[in-house]
């Protein structure tokens, strides 16, 4: 149907039929000034001045993220550990042609490895699907065994601070020369990194120290080292943002680094970097493209979907958070350097509880420097049990403040498994990790079929974060060449989309 509008409520209507051309018409004729917007035919007399084409959410990002991994849109759905990004959401967005990686990090390996297989059994036909690879020395190497023994094609490499003989390892196993010469992988390597320093090493071909270890321990061959030299670890690089970096400031410094070590190095072929951290909106997520993302990655807001291995008690947790309902904690993997977290505190004690453990760090050598009263509130209301019972689940640290340390850490990892499980004895205790992404995606979809967590699936948040961006991008192209275009055109309510 054909529309020629001027009026507010016209150009809104054009505005949001993304998947049309949309014709620019002058009103010079009909004496106004202003530009107004037809879709359809455009009738004798128009003076057409511009035309936008279609716009489809699959063209938000970098075409090539999408022949490379076998998806019909530049999403992915990140790792969450613990399970709770689970197999049933990597399997479903792989069937509706997303992206998704199981949440491996701070499971038992047994369990892993029945996750991956089963995934195998599942998708293994598919290039689209994924598994987190953690950092953690204790388990990296057996993690990269299964991974590769079964053909996982996408591996998120998380929380690393450096490169590891594991990481490259994943990276350069199964590389080899097609017939016409290009180089191919076996192994998809997705780095997550919240610095350029860090994107450098995933960015930079393997180093070739690592590589002749590698070679000398049987791990890689000689022809796997000698093309590993030529391609970057990763090529798909993910810069997570947080409250020290956010997206605006780090997403172009690493697209400026990717293009300059792209030149340096000579690669052939796109090396990719995708946005995650803040996307629980159409509108941040249109941000994370206008700023150069080839695609996105989403997190905190897919916890609360059905999907999701969260804890129904959790789930509901997250769904009342507001904007200013997060705040920073200690991290367990970072606790005696002072790294913090982004969590929910409405609903929870952990933020405050798990503060204290720090100062309590901060100003003692040991345990047995605390005072005593301090020592009972320890036990009383945060450990709910003797200092003595918690040591001896632990292995033997090397002196008293490792071992105090050790305590600490203790009620930080037991936080996010109570979380998980939904222990209603420690529902004060939860830890779930949100930024206020996840307060802003419940604004959005209040009141919209979304609201119902029953409705949460993990396609259709991603279905809708993406049409709505869409939606965003065309409005601001429509700003852009002087259309008086209207507030609610930036808008996106949430509907089931097919």
């Amino acid at each position: 149907m054909s529309v020629l509008a001027f009026s507010a409520e016209g150009v809104a209507e054009c505005a949001r039929r993304i998947r049309e051309p949309v014709h620019l018409i002058s009103g010079v004729l009909s004496g106004d000034d202003d530009i107004g917007l037809t879709v359809g035919e455009v009738k004798p007399g128009n003076v057409v001045v511009g035309t936008l084409p279609p716009l489809y959410p699959e063209w938000l990002g970098d075409r090539s993220f999408c022949t490379a991994h076998g998806t019909r849109y530049p999403y992915a759905a990140g790792e969450m550990g613990h399970g709770v990004a689970t197999t049933s959401m990597v399997i479903a967005l792989a069937r509706a042609e997303l992206l998704g990686f199981f949440g491996s990090a701070g499971l038992p390996l047994s369990t892993v490895e029945r996750a991956v297989a089963g995934l195998a059994a599942s998708v293994g036909g598919r290039p689209n699907w994924g598994v987190n690879l953690a950092a953690d020395p204790a388990t990296e190497n057996a993690v990269v065994d299964l991974l590769l023994a079964h053909g996982v094609p996408c591996v998120s490499v998380s929380g690393f601070r450096e490169l590891t003989p594991a990481v490259v390892r994943c990276s350069a196993v199964g590389l080899i020369r097609d017939p016409e010469g290009r180089i191919q992988r076996r192994t998809n390597i997705f780095a997550k990194v919240n610095s350029p320093e860090l994107a450098e090493r995933f960015l930079s071909p393997a180093p070739q120290r690592m590589l002749r270890d590698l070679i000398h321990s049987g791990q890689i061959t000689a022809e796997e080292a000698e093309l590993a030299a030529l391609v970057p670890v990763a090529e798909d690089i993910t810069a997570s943002s947080g409250s020290a970096r956010p997206l605006m400031s780090l997403l172009p410094a690493i697209l400026a680094l990717r293009d300059e070590l792209a030149a340096r190095f000579g690669y052939t072929r796109p090396v990719r970097v995708g946005a995650a951290g803040g996307l629980g909106t159409p509108q941040s997520v249109a941000a994370a493209f206008t700023l150069g993302a080839d695609y996105v990655v989403t997190g905190s807001v897919n916890q609360a979907a059905v999907e999701s291995g969260l804890s129904a008690a959790g789930k509901r947790l997250l769904s009342a958070a507001d904007l200013a309902d997060t705040c920073l904690a200690p991290r367990s993997d970072g606790f005696e350097r002072g790294e913090q977290a982004q969590v929910l505190c409405k609903g929870t004690r952990f933020a405050e509880r798990a503060s204290r453990l720090h100062q309590l760090y901060r100003d003692h050598q040991s345990l047995e420097e605390i005072p005593p009263a301090e020592l009972a509130v320890l036990e009383r209301d945060i450990l709910r049990r003797p200092v003595s019972e918690v040591l001896a689940e632990l292995p033997a640290a090397g002196d008293a403040r490792q071992r105090m340390a050790q305590v600490f850490r203790w009620y930080l990892d037991r936080s996010v498994l109570w979380a998980v499980h939904g222990d209603p004895a420690r529902a004060a205790d939860y830890q779930l990790r949100c930024g206020p992404a996840m307060g802003a995606f419940n604004r959005w979809t209040a009141g919209t079929f979304l609201a119902d967590q029953e409705n949460r699936s993990v396609v259709q948040i991603a279905l809708n974060l993406l049409e709505g961006a869409a939606v965003v991008t065309r409005a601001q192209q429509l700003r852009g060449y002087g259309v008086p275009v209207p507030t609610s055109s930036f808008a996106f309510p949430p509907r089931e989309l097919p």
